[in-house]
């Protein structure tokens, strides 16, 4: 079972974005981003659309290909239309648009159940198309199951400079609970094929598994570590309704998630990172210190995740594929959820979009708070903000203050075990 699309409005078939909205002239990056649906088993903790099977042409992985570059065509048009010109070339200087992508990700799904060449002609079309700068984060995930030596070299000669892998957990119990396929043993072995292939290397963690002890997740924590990844990402389990694992925990077969319990796992993981070399830039995510780089806040490491960056400093995005979700300027939308739905839509010159909103000034301000309150670089308060909750959140611990002048304010370790509280005071 998968999610139901949020509410919104009927998006315009021929895809077009309202100029009026997209803010064109703003000088916001752009990042792309493809989701690949296709996996081998669905997990049983994920609500991500995916699906373990094909829906024939333009919606399976062999000719997957086709139908995000046709998506991308669209793309290319409707960004035109909007202001923002024609394409640029790869190395950003094309025909005189300038927006090009600074950050292009892969994710899913498994987008590594699609071929490199595939992956590949996936990524040279967006270059043709919407242009990609020659100094471009390109990252794909990948589990460790369904990549070779030879796939991650094909990947990197394609331009590809990164790969996030799906480690979860360095223990075998876990990893069965979590329905995941790749024994322990393989994830260092993929980590040195990719540092041979000259990728940075992100591993995935997932903590608070039922059934994980704490003594587990110190070892997934020491696994990660000991293989030196540019970047590790920890991510609290979240029992979602609707899946599998859901169902096991709601018939009591697993036991709830307890929060105490993750905050434990939560403050391990910082203490271990932050004695192993790793900053934390965003709440989940922590980036490995390079020579001379100890003075460099944390956002601007270069291990952290420039893709990730721009979701939380709220730039513009361009989704392609099922259920993918856009934003540009005041516009956000999705696309509709089904493999064959999209590409039918794809293969008919339409805009695969189900729907959208435009956003307004007061909610655009709220999410400006919410996501960058989650970074190492804090939250700049505005001029018109009320800022009456911050002193009892400094008195408790929760988050460290700038001057009063500078209405900046960072999350404490403890203020990123109780984030959203913290984000409740200062946009309420």
């Amino acid at each position: 079972m998968t999610p139901r699309l949020p509410d919104g409005a009927p998006w315009p078939g021929d895809g077009r974005l309202d100029p009026a909205f997209a803010e064109a002239g703003a000088g916001r990056p752009l990042s792309l981003y493809v989701h690949v649906p296709f996996c081998r088993v669905r997990c049983g903790y994920c609500d991500f659309n995916t699906y373990t099977t094909g829906f024939g042409p333009g919606a399976e992985p062999g000719s997957y290909a086709r139908t995000i570059l046709g998506e991308a065509d669209l793309a290319r048009r409707a960004l035109g239309e909007a202001g923002f010109g024609g394409s640029g070339s790869a190395r950003g200087d094309g025909d005189g648009a300038g927006r090009v992508a600074g950050t292009v990700f892969f994710g899913g799904g498994t987008p590594t159940m699609l071929e490199a060449g595939e992956l590949a002609r996936i990524l040279d079309g967006l270059r043709e198309r919407l242009g990609v700068s020659e100094d471009a984060e390109v990252t794909v995930e990948a589990n460790p199951e369904t990549v070779t030596a030879e796939s991650l070299r094909a990947l990197a000669r394609a331009g590809f400079t990164r790969v996030s892998v799906g480690m979860q957990s360095a223990v075998p119990e876990v990893l069965a609970t979590l329905d995941r396929l790749h024994r322990p043993e393989r994830v260092p072995q993929v980590v040195g094929w990719a540092r041979e292939a000259g990728l940075d290397v992100s591993v995935d963690l997932i903590y608070g598994t039922p059934g994980e002890s704490l003594s587990d997740w110190r070892r997934s924590l020491e696994a990660a570590v000991a293989m030196r990844p540019d970047h590790v990402s920890a991510y609290a389990l979240v029992v979602e309704e609707g899946t599998r694992m859901g169902a096991q925990v709601a018939r009591g077969e697993l036991p709830t998630p307890d929060p105490d319990d993750e905050a434990a796992k939560y403050e391990a993981a910082d203490r271990l990172l932050g004695e192993s070399g790793y900053r934390w830039y965003e709440i989940s995510n922590f980036a490995r210190v390079a020579p001379g780089e100890e003075g460099v806040p944390a956002t601007r490491l270069r291990h952290a995740s420039r893709h990730n960056l721009a979701y939380w400093r709220d730039w513009d995005w361009w989704g392609l594929g099922p259920g993918a979700h856009s934003h540009v300027g005041r516009l956000r939308w999705w696309n509709v959820k089904h493999p064959r739905a999209h590409a039918g839509l794809v293969a008919q010159g339409r805009s695969p979009a189900a729907a959208g909103e435009v956003l307004d000034a007061d909610t655009r301000e709220l999410e400006r708070v919410m996501l960058a309150v989650r970074t190492a670089d804090g939250v700049q308060l505005g001029p018109g903000d009320d800022i009456g909750g911050v002193p009892g959140l400094v008195d408790d611990g929760l988050v460290e203050a700038g001057p009063a002048a500078s209405g900046r304010i960072v999350l404490t370790l403890r203020g990123r075990l109780l984030a959203d509280h913290v984000t409740r005071v200062i946009t309420r």
